[in-house]
């Protein structure tokens, strides 16, 4: 259980520091390697979404076997992103810049699935 605590807060909490301050700067985004956002709803459903999520991490660390379930939407979360990242990857669709963030919810999904198997 401890284990599962210590990954669950760290995910929640480096989440919330990494989406946060997307809130802020969507003026900012041309100096970022993407398209240009033509649909800002776009951009704060993801990160209200994403914020969401953190929040979840948060509560899961607090009693992983209680909110055992909520794990399995955890995982999902993190391979939703990580997988795709990869396919584009290969396929040359997405440049380099990307493989940072995939490689950080790869890493946190393995430890979630982990953490799942752990906390029976």
């Amino acid at each position: 259980m401890k284990f599962a605590k210590w990954v669950f807060r760290v995910a929640g909490i480096y989440g919330i520091l990494v989406l946060l301050p997307f809130y802020f700067v969507e003026d900012k985004t041309q100096f970022i390697p993407l398209p240009a956002i033509t649909h800002p709803e776009y951009y704060y459903g993801f990160i209200g979404v994403g914020l969401a999520f953190q929040v979840v991490f948060l509560i899961i660390s607090t009693d992983p076997k209680k909110y055992r379930l909520l794990i399995l939407p955890s995982i999902i979360e993190k391979f939703s992103f990580a997988i795709p990242v990869a396919v584009l990857l290969m396929s040359g669709r997405v440049g380099p810049y990307i493989i940072p963030g995939a490689t950080i919810d790869t890493i946190l999904g393995v430890l979630f699935v982990i953490s799942f198997l752990r906390t029976k």
